[in-house]
């Protein structure tokens, strides 16, 4: 994946509102990359522009792939169907693309049984709880063999515990697979944990300001958790995005005229 002096903005006229960018990127293929920022910094906008769910206003955005449909995104809110069993969610990519039935049947009962929800598979969502709703949304990502898989805070809406296990099933599969990953997050652990290289995002229009390895070899487990070295670039990376949080909101108080900030210029 490769993006060139990458932009978005949102509205016209006076009520623009630059969103991205300019932004370079690189991803090699078989890398998991995390990218972590102040909310509203354009990570997700990233995300979506690299889908093809919307188009970047300027510069490019360049999956290197052969398959026709490399790309597979998981979402914050599962994107699963309420009316449609475990199994047909998981088998939903691999009919778009014409696999056969007993083929993707099998695929399917493969990815349920890797993610711990075989006895589900006849089960509907409702009947399920978050943890495994996104069970069933990485496994539908994953049955259709992405090149690329790409990831918009899908641990976001879980308890600590829970996202906690989720993280490490995700680390050991994604290990397995070797999938490009491009993981949205707003965690520091869950970005330390997962990703071979952290970037930061400054705060609106988000560009990337830093660049971190996490210095853990892989295969890694979760209890890189408990290393010094991670504990230390964690603050690293704290002190980075408090400072872009602060710079954030110090422009909006300006830009909205909150108290302290009478007779300053807008925007």
């Amino acid at each position: 994946m490769r993006a060139r002096a990458l932009t978005r903005t949102f509205g016209r006229g006076s009520k623009t509102l630059a969103a991205l960018g300019p932004l370079d990127l690189d991803i090699a293929a078989g890398e998991f990359v995390c990218v972590v920022g102040p909310s509203g910094c354009g990570k997700s906008t990233l995300l979506r522009i690299a889908a093809g769910l919307l188009r970047p206003g300027a510069g490019e955005l360049e999956l290197r792939a052969s398959a026709d449909r490399p790309v597979a995104m998981i979402f914050q809110d599962y994107g699963i169907y309420d009316w449609k069993t475990v199994q047909a969610n998981v088998r939903f990519g691999l009919d778009i693309a014409r696999v056969p039935r007993k083929e993707a049947d099998e695929r399917a009962r493969a990815w349920l049984t890797r993610l711990g929800l075989a006895d589900f598979a006849a089960a509907y969502p409702a009947a399920l709880s978050g943890g495994m709703r996104q069970r069933v949304a990485i496994a539908r990502a994953l049955a259709v063999e992405p090149e690329i898989l790409l990831m918009d805070e899908p641990f976001a809406a879980l308890d600590a515990q829970l996202r906690t296990i989720l993280q490490d099933e995700l680390l050991e599969l994604t290990q397995t697979t070797c999938t490009t990953t491009l993981f949205i997050t707003h965690s520091l652990e869950e970005a330390l944990v997962l990703g071979d290289r952290v970037l930061v995002m400054s705060a609106r229009p988000g560009r990337i300001i830093a660049e971190r390895r996490p210095p853990f070899a892989r295969p890694r487990t979760g209890d890189v958790r408990d290393a010094p070295e991670f504990t230390a670039l964690k603050a690293e990376l704290w002190e980075l995005l408090r400072g872009e949080v602060a710079g954030r909101a110090a422009l909006d108080a300006v830009g909205t005229g909150a108290p302290g900030t009478k007779g300053a210029p807008r925007g």
